[in-house]
This record gives C-alpha cells, structure tokens and sequence, in this order.
C-alpha cells in the first residue's frame, strides 16, 4: 500500500428485524455474510474501486436465498416478486436504481448500468424494457419458503404486516423486514453504498421501498449509508442521507448515527443502517432488536448479530 492510499473498509448486511430462534439459525446467517465479506474484501485489498466492491457484494447477497433480495425475494400481495435496488457512487455523488423490476437474478445491475445513463431511476415497465434493451435473460428468483409463506398469508387473508427477514422458517420468530446492502471505502479512499430487496412483502402490489431512494441508500466523499428495516419508517426519517450530511457537516459518523437512531426511537421507528466514513470508521445502528451484519475493518472480520441489544450505535 502506498503513501496516498487508505486502509480498504467494508460493511455488509442482510436485514434487520426480531432476534434469531436458534444458534443453527445464526451459524447459517454468519457463514453467509462471512464468506461474502471475505471474498468482496479481498477485491478492495487487490485495489478494485468501492463501486466494484459494492456492485458484487449486492450480487452476492442477492444469490444468497436466505436473504429477502433477489433469489429468496418475497411476495407481494397478488403472488409476483417485484424487487428494487439502488447504487450510489460517493466519489461522483451519482445515484441510480430500479423499482419494482421483476424476472432478474441481480437488480443492483440494472443500477449498475444507470449509473452511465441521463435517466438514472426506473420503475417497473421502464426497468423491464432496459431488460430487453440489455437482453438479459428471464430468471425466477421464487424460492419455495416464500411461495409457502404466501400461500399461508392468503389463506388468513393477510394478516401479517409484511413477510419474513429471512427465507427460512426455522430462522426467525416472526415476520419482520428485510434487506441487503453493501458500502465499502476502497484505497482511494472512494466510497460506495448499494441496497438492495424483494419489499416487505404481503404488500399492496406496487408499493414502493426505500432502498431505491436516497433515504434508504445514500454516500458522497465523507460516508456512505445502506438502511434496512420498515421502508415508510426510513423514508419518513429520510435515514440515509441524513446521516451521510450529517457527516459532511462536520460530524463524526458515530455521533450523526447516534442522533439519527435516537431520533429514530423516539418516533418508534422500527430502522437500521450500516455506514463508513471516509476516515476508515466503520458504523451500525438500530432501533430493531437485530441487525443481521459482518465487516471487515482491514484486519479482522465481526458481526453484529448478537451485538448488545439495549444499544443504539455500534462502531469498529
């Protein structure tokens, strides 16, 4: 590494929501975004650019059927998986995503791609012609714990709020929200952040998350910040990029993070978010009882899926 380089820093997530049921549950879940960290860490320490990084960590996570993102993705009221996702560039303070696609394996590169175009957001029949446009083949992410999910759901008309954080019954105790992202600091000291998610699900068909919104995924030259939780709640808070303009304020990320959960909490939001700075700090926060994340802060990696629950801010 030379003189004008940074150490490379990188945090994921895969959801926030209730505690797991067993420790077979989280052993699952922490391989998981183990081997991802690992394997998108490794990109940043051979140089690749935190754009890179982020772009395959999202693919990663998406590929991954526990999580409530591409393959594994919910459903919405009427049976369909409409999934969103979001990038942005820090560095070129460029933002791009799509809303409610359906029938792709990665959506993060449809942002990808709109990254380079005038037009940097799509909805639904627009991201389904840029499909053709990029003759990108068709792909069913329908796992059968979702499809099992929502059959249950109909059968009692509906009752739950919105469908599981993670694609595995045995998982979790309840129905609580789902996400993934990805926001990484490469040697350059460039910074990125990508999220990406299959909606809460059970939804009316249509709505729209904040994961394509730069209140769910948000950087520019001093941090970049991925959310997760209840998308109205992140929305109403406008989370993301009010913590990354906190920092360029002059903040330091825990602090902005710190007043933005307890904000949070004092309007009973039900919210997380991952974050890093362009000093290398690394951040999480919630007011859920669980965020489900691994990072790497250039020496080890760790987790926050037992992190002390009575706390709203951690930091590495």
């Amino acid at each position: 590494m030379s003189a004008n380089q940074v150490q490379p820093k990188l945090i994921i997530h895969g959801g926030a929501g209730g505690h797991l049921k067993s420790e077979k549950g989280e052993e699952v879940v922490r391989q998981a975004l183990y081997g991802i960290v690992e394997e998108v860490y490794a990109l940043l320490a051979a140089g690749n650019s935190a754009t890179d990084a982020v772009i395959r960590g999202c693919q990663l996570l998406e590929d991954q059927q526990t999580f409530n993102a591409g393959t594994g993705s919910v459903l919405q009221s009427d049976g369909q998986i409409r999934m969103s996702a979001a990038l942005m560039d820090g560095s070129k303070q460029r933002f791009s995503g799509v809303i409610n696609v359906s029938r792709v394996q990665h959506p993060i590169e449809l942002a990808k791609f709109l990254q380079g175009q005038e037009d940097r957001v799509l909805s639904d029949y627009g991201a389904s012609e840029l499909l053709r446009e990029l003759n990108v083949p068709i792909y069913d992410p329908l796992v059968d714990i979702r499809l099992k999910e929502w059959m249950q759901e109909r059968d009692e008309n509906f009752n739950k709020d919105m469908a599981g954080v993670v694609a595995e019954q045995a998982l979790v105790h309840e129905a609580r929200q789902g996400t993934i992202g990805v926001v990484a600091l490469d040697c350059n000291g460039k910074i990125a952040a990508g999220t990406s998610t299959g909606g809460k699900g059970l939804e009316r068909i249509g709505r729209v998350s904040d994961s394509a919104m730069p209140a769910g995924n948000y950087a520019d030259a001093s941090a970049g910040v991925s959310c997760t939780g209840i998308g109205e709640d992140i929305m109403e808070e406008c989370l993301a990029a009010k913590v990354v303009i906190r920092v360029t304020d002059g903040m330091s990320l825990v602090e902005a993070m710190e007043k933005s959960m307890a904000e949070s909490r004092s309007r009973q939001r039900d919210l997380g978010a991952i974050a890093i700075a362009s000093d290398g700090t690394i951040s999480w926060g919630k007011t859920s009882e669980v965020i489900l994340a691994a990072y790497h802060d250039g020496q080890n990696i760790g987790d926050t899926i037992n992190w002390n629950n009575e706390e709203l801010v951690g930091y590495q």
